[in-house]
């Protein structure tokens, strides 16, 4: 596949490419191009054609573009999910459901558009009381849309829907591993009409794009989802031409299981809540805080279901967790593990990869407060770190220990506890009787602290996208 510039399918001017595989089989699927500098500007001079064009497309007709688009990603359905299994190393039934995310996202944007209404009112302020003032919401202008390798499609809709719903030209930034799916799925959005020039990828590798693409004047946005230490430094950089930056960045979410809970559904709720895209979800619960009195059997449930999943090719549909991106990750991940055993962790289930990219789930025991994996080391991958607590208050100071602040979930039978544990995590979102990982398209989705800056939902990602323009009229009334 081909990086899409003006419309067009391109090479790197300097002939360079990536290669893309399938993480579970090793295969060679695909080379893309690695973009250049002149790639660079090529793409910006398209955009900066792109955003007046699309700017000055009436609102109703941008909209319908968009639905048109969601109508044509369902029509593709089967063989975008195809791609994203092979492109990730994600099981086939899981990438539907991200697949069926994106539809929904560019409905709901387009929907939400349609009825973003600006406001009038007269100053209340002596002197003005004559004046009218009115507000409308105008476009950013480009928007770099950077995707995290995790979720491809749905982090695309969550991205590029809401900025060309407000009328932005968009450049798409993929993963260098997994770029496939991001590519097609904007190869549609031409296909529906969207302006060459409004919708570009850009296949390369992270430095090229912090240096060149995102220290360039001539955009006025980015939106990163990634790792807290990437987007301390895209902040950086756009900080030197006041960019906008909407950051999703890393967690360390815990997942709170009171005495009183419902013991069967805990532990359903812990293995979606970490087994999905083996393990590697930023806001995946990755710390488990159980209380001592109902620790053990909770261990011993846990173990049970996990050794149920089948872990195994990701195109077949019976399978429950695929692999995880590369090797390196997985190595990553069983040196995090070793590195907590030293700690004085117990491991009693898995531990190892194999098979280059397959993780065995994994759950460590005798975690203690003070260990890296309960403060601030998060764990891309499906380990199961089991933290004692004897009190609500215990509870919520391990929580709150961690430098991160995604989400985080709370299972007990009393409601009262559930809404004050809930007020007391300092966190985006806290989930009552259900896994943290929560993502309903339409909900404000972010983190506090370390965990990023700004908001991604339908609910409020058309102000973010956008900016208000006041227009007063001096003693008119």
């Amino acid at each position: 596949m081909e990086m899409i510039l003006g419309g067009q399918k391109a090479a790197s001017q300097d002939g360079k490419v990536i290669d893309v595989y399938n993480p579970a089989t090793g295969e060679l699927i695909d080379t893309v191009p690695s973009a250049s500098k002149k790639d660079i500007e090529t793409a910006l001079k398209y955009a900066k054609k792109g955003k007046v064009k699309w700017a000055e497309t009436p609102m109703h007709e941008r909209c319908r573009i968009l639905m048109k688009y969601a109508d044509l990603v369902e029509e593709h359905m089967d063989e975008i999910t195809t791609l994203l299994a092979k492109d990730t190393g994600k099981a086939f039934r899981e990438a539907k459901g991200e697949v069926a995310r994106v539809p929904a996202n560019f409905r709901g944007y387009a929907e939400k558009a349609l009825h973003f209404y600006g406001s009038s009112f007269t100053p209340p302020t002596a002197g003005n009381e004559r004046d009218l003032v009115i507000t409308k919401r105008q476009p950013l202008g480009i928007v770099v849309c950077i995707i995290p390798f995790n979720n491809p499609a749905s982090a695309f809709a969550k991205k590029v829907a809401p900025a060309l719903a407000m009328g932005n030209a968009v450049i798409v930034k993929p993963a260098s591993d997994n770029p496939l799916t991001d590519i097609r799925l904007t190869e549609l959005l031409l296909e529906c009409g969207i302006p060459g020039e409004a919708a570009q990828v850009l296949t390369a590798r992270g430095p090229v794009i912090g240096e060149h693409l995102l220290s360039s004047p001539d955009i006025n946005a980015v939106s990163f989802t990634g790792s807290t230490d990437v987007g301390l430094g895209i902040a950086e950089i756009a900080a030197k031409n006041l960019h906008r930056v909407q950051l999703e960045l890393g967690g360390n979410d815990s997942f709170i299981i009171f005495a009183d809970a419902d013991m069967e559904r805990a532990v359903q709720e812990a293995v979606m809540a970490r087994a999905p895209g083996a393990g590697q979800l930023c806001a995946a619960s990755k710390r488990f805080l159980v209380e001592n009195s109902i620790k053990d059997r909770f261990i011993e449930l846990l173990v049970e279901e996990l050794k149920k999943l089948k872990i195994g090719d990701p195109l077949d549909p019976q399978t429950d967790v695929g692999c995880m991106i590369n090797e390196r990750a997985a190595l990553e991940v069983e040196e995090q593990i070793q590195h907590t055993i030293v700690q004085g962790a117990r491991c009693v289930l898995g531990g190892k990869h194999y098979d280059r990219t397959f993780f065995e789930p994994t759950v460590l025991v005798d975690v203690t407060r003070d260990m890296d994996i309960a403060k601030d080391m998060e764990v891309f991958g499906p380990v199961f770190p089991i933290i004692g607590f004897d009190t609500l208050e215990e509870a919520v100071e391990i929580t709150n220990a961690s430098k991160y602040g995604l989400n985080g979930g709370v299972i007990t039978n009393d409601f009262k506890k559930a809404i004050k544990v809930a007020e007391k995590m300092e966190s985006g979102s806290c989930m009552i009787n259900g896994l943290g990982n929560y993502g309903a398209c339409e909900f404000a989705f972010g983190g506090r602290k370390m965990s990023g800056i700004g908001r991604e939902g339908i609910c409020i990602n058309l102000e973010e996208m956008s900016q208000i323009k006041n227009i007063i009229m001096r003693e008119v009334l």
